[in-house]
């Protein structure tokens, strides 16, 4: 009976987490990692790196490291959350080749984490330094911050669906789902809710705390998800124009051709993006790819709004506008991809 319940909530989770677009390698379960950390505790007592009290409880002397003394294992020999984690930490560099391993963990575990390190490195484990709390900061809502025992959390699947309802709510009224099946209308409706979702977050400097806001990320204009899944579905109604018109766009351009400030500065923030993606890995920085990928967007529909695209009489001039349109759309679709945010084709 307890496996079949407990199978219900995985099957929960999975679904979703899928819906999230989220998925994982493993699952390394308390039942399992308890004991592989149980075993590497009794074994750094018998080396003396920890010490056992009267009533048989297991500590670590943390106190030359600046802080305190650290409970492994409880007087009736169970477990504590950190001896979990030293069992989960070993099982993960047992099974992958990992360099380095790194916790996306809230801020408010900063001290566990410290100490999991310590530890880590008292038994042995060369990647106990190397341990990496990618530590983010709490997420509020406009009435607060969300607790449980208040009764103040928002359900993960009670949110995704008011998104994606808000989603086709707003779209329908902006006229941005007409002349589409109800098929697909409904898939559109689903990315723009889940990329309002997951943007307004991302976009966010990880380690700061935040307001989410579920209308404000619905939003069309401004630093938003939809924003930017607009722009995309825009260049790409361009591209399909051009082609019923039978326009080609060559692969090689007029080196000589003269361009405007602004495509030059198109130009040079397109170059810019693998160096901005390297950054953001370097610093753990997603909301980098998020900032930039919603500056190249604002960019691009000012460029729009200035400079003619299939009206533009210089052939030559023309074609370079497509192949920058073209290209700005592959970047922001890469962009976005790397938060699992998909983008329309029309809308």
């Amino acid at each position: 009976l307890w496996k079949m319940m407990n199978d219900w909530v995985y099957d929960g989770f999975d679904e979703t987490y899928r819906q999230m677009g989220v998925s994982f390698d493993k699952i390394y379960y308390e039942s399992q990692t308890y004991l592989a950390g149980k075993e590497e505790v009794l074994r750094g007592l018998k080396e003396g790196l920890f010490y056992q009290k009267e009533d048989g409880s297991v500590w670590a002397d943390l106190t030359s490291c600046g802080l305190d003394h650290k409970l492994l294992l409880r007087a009736d020999g169970t477990s504590v959350y950190m001896t979990q984690d030293i069992g989960t930490a070993k099982l993960r560099f047992d099974d992958y080749p990992i360099d380095t391993m790194l916790y996306v963990v809230g801020n408010e575990q900063n001290y566990h984490f410290q100490v999991l390190s310590i530890l880590l490195d008292m038994l042995g484990f060369e990647f106990g330094k190397g341990l990496v709390h990618f530590s983010y900061g709490m997420v509020e809502l406009p009435e607060g911050k969300m607790k449980s025992r208040e009764g103040t959390v928002v359900d993960a699947d009670d949110l995704m669906a008011e998104m994606i309802a808000t989603a086709r709510e707003t779209s329908q009224e902006l006229g941005k789902l007409e002349d589409v099946t109800p098929e697909e209308a409904g898939r559109v409706a689903t990315m723009i809710g889940m990329g309002a979702l997951k943007y307004f977050i991302l976009k966010v400097d990880p380690k700061k705390n935040m307001t989410f806001n579920p209308k404000e990320s619905i939003d069309f204009n401004g630093n938003t998800g939809p924003f930017i899944q607009y722009t995309h579905a825009r260049i790409q109604s361009i591209l399909r124009k051009a082609r019923e018109q039978g326009i080609t766009i060559p692969e090689q351009l007029e080196q000589t051709l003269p361009l405007s400030e602004k495509e030059e500065g198109l130009v040079q923030l397109l170059a810019e993006f693998e160096t901005v993606v390297k950054q953001a890995g370097a610093e753990y920085n997603v909301s980098l790819i998020a900032n930039y990928v919603y500056d190249l967007a604002k960019e691009y529909n000012q460029f729009y709004h200035d400079h003619p695209m299939l009206r533009e009489e210089n052939c030559a001039l023309r074609n370079f506008r497509l192949l920058l349109s073209k290209n700005i759309a592959l970047t922001i679709k890469k962009g976005m991809s790397l938060f699992g945010i998909d983008v329309p084709e029309r809308m």
